[in-house]
């Protein structure tokens, strides 16, 4: 059985799914296009396949999944365990407090996606609209 929560509560889970999800692409599209101020330095892209290039597809791609709400739990799940993985690899070698190490955005969104990914994209999401109609 599953609790639909108020309908404040899926108006904050819906909001929240969106935002997280318009900020995430934004760091797939400096990856990828070197948009926003590009990848490392202005214009700037990261190589397709290396593990940032693969990191750009999913920060772009799953951003935008989880901002219209497809596929919401499994994509969340995947970006949850690359964002931990960004933060284990790149911002914990240089000190284990993420204000540190500046590796607060990998943290908040892994557990964001975590969240995410057990809660699911909300009444208002794509994922909500296909339940609806099933």
């Amino acid at each position: 059985m599953t609790v639909r929560g108020t309908r404040y509560e899926q108006i904050a889970l819906n909001l929240f799914r969106i935002v997280v999800g318009f900020l995430f692409w934004q760091h797939g599209a400096q990856k990828l296009f070197g948009w926003f101020g590009g990848f490392r330095e202005p214009g700037q892209t990261a190589e397709l396949m290396s593990l940032m290039g693969l990191a750009g597809v999913l920060e772009f791609f799953g951003g935008i999944l989880i901002a219209v709400g497809l596929f919401t739990r499994p994509v969340a799940f995947i970006l949850a365990g690359e964002m931990a993985v960004a933060y284990f690899k790149a911002h914990f070698p240089q000190g284990p407090w993420p204000i540190m190490n500046r590796g607060e955005a990998s943290a908040f969104f892994s557990f964001a996606f975590l969240y995410l990914a057990a809660r699911g994209g909300g009444r208002f999401s794509l994922d909500g609209v296909f339940r609806k109609k099933a």
